[in-house]
């Protein structure tokens, strides 16, 4: 399954038929989304049922995420697995919220099927930005707050009116629980770049009228959803947490934030375990963690784009160089001493010329598209037999 490229959700209708037992109810659903990093707003991996076959990235892991707490959320919900109920049901739930997403030219591109709208729409939720050429030229920055449309359509699906305004306190006593946790510990820049992070994902709020009014604290007693709170909680243990220490001010906090919601002692001892255990495992892959400058970020963006771009396109690509010998004469040298500014050129004019040939690929005979020819480069001597890289050293597959 390819979330990038048009039928995937049509696909996943296909898989999911055969895994309907996956989640057996709401705590084991969110318990396994908690695991991918959905509910922190960290995608790091996808549900077992689901087996990619290529490298994900954090934003189509993240859209398979949305779609299937989304989808399990129905069946759990309403009793009924039928997908394209489903669909239907999901569509009428963002039309209400007023977050279609879908915009005169993409309802041009997207057909009449519910899938390809829905796919229109889940893009239009998962990126904060939807500018498709910033987006490739700049960080891909995912939404942090998506569980919050999972909570508020199981809202939804047993309430008759009020889902826009549920929607709005759920993003305002969110936002509050971070700044509040944020004020309970001595901030520094990773915290400054997840409270920007969960800021930039408001949807249904306006940060700069409405966030901060004070009834903060006695909202969020009042509130008596049980997975709401839990999910309060664990977004309040993820701002105090991300450093790696727990000051004694943030467990006094997180304790009594868990105490406001109704939570047992024990399972605020849990949610921070929970938090615990998810940073020792991925702390490296989280985005808002890493203190690299702009150009390492830069690079690593522009790295990422490139591999997904080869690994999309791997057949064709190496069918095109393979009939290049020259091409591929010069990318075996490039791996192990620097080319001449003549072979430079040749090497760009032939992988040009091979752009113009995959549709995919146009992005590099862009305006500004040549800077990313040297991570091209770079990253191209994967798809050609180990013989072409004399330095070339097999990794064994992880277990």
């Amino acid at each position: 399954m390819n979330p990038s490229a048009s039928g995937w959700i049509d696909k996943f209708g296909h898989l999911v038929k055969d895994n309907l037992e996956t989640y057996s109810d709401f705590r084991d659903l969110y318990g396994g989304l908690k695991k991918t990093g959905f509910v922190y707003g960290i995608n790091v991996k996808v549900p077992r049922f689901i087996t990619p076959e290529h490298r994900l990235s954090e934003d189509e892991i993240a859209k398979i995420n949305l779609l299937t707490s989304l989808y399990f959320t129905f069946k759990q919900e309403t009793e009924n697995s039928d997908f394209d109920a489903f669909l239907e049901s999901i569509l009428k739930f963002y039309e209400l919220l007023e977050v279609s997403g879908l915009t005169f030219l993409s309802k041009l591109f997207a057909g009449n099927k519910t899938s390809a709208k829905l796919e229109k729409l889940i893009d239009s939720r998962v990126y904060l930005e939807d500018n498709m050429l910033s987006k490739t030229f700049n960080s891909i920055i995912t939404n942090s707050l998506l569980f919050i449309d999972v909570l508020t359509y199981k809202y939804h699906l047993t309430h008759e009116s009020g889902t826009r305004q549920h929607a709005q306190l759920l993003e305002y006593l969110t936002i509050n629980t971070t700044f509040h946790a944020l004020n309970s510990k001595e901030i520094n820049k990773k915290d400054e770049r997840l409270a920007q992070l969960f800021e930039a994902s408001l949807t249904f709020v306006d940060f700069e009228k409405n966030a901060f009014d004070g009834s903060f604290r006695k909202k969020l007693i009042a509130n008596n959803s049980e997975w709401e709170n839990r999910y309060f909680l664990d977004i309040a243990c993820l701002t105090v947490w991300e450093d790696k220490t727990f000051e004694y001010q943030e467990s006094e906090f997180i304790h009594g934030i868990g105490r406001d919601l109704g939570i047992e002692e024990k399972s605020i001892v849990r949610a921070l375990e929970e938090i615990t255990a998810f940073f020792a495992k991925n702390s490296e892959v989280v985005p808002f963690l890493k203190d690299n400058n702009l150009a390492v970020q830069f690079y690593e963006s522009m790295a990422k784009v490139v591999d997904k771009l080869i690994s999309r396109n791997s057949k064709r690509l190496k069918k095109e160089l393979l009939e290049s010998k020259e091409l591929v004469a010069l990318l075996t040298k490039s791996t192990i001493k620097d080319l001449d500014e003549e072979e430079k050129k040749k090497v760009q004019n032939q992988l040009i010329d091979i752009f113009k040939s995959i549709p995919s690929l146009a992005i590099f005979i862009l305006p500004g598209g040549a800077v990313l020819l040297p991570i091209f480069i770079k990253l191209i001597p994967k798809l050609l037999p180990s013989s072409f890289d004399d330095n070339r050293v097999e990794k064994s597959k992880e277990k």
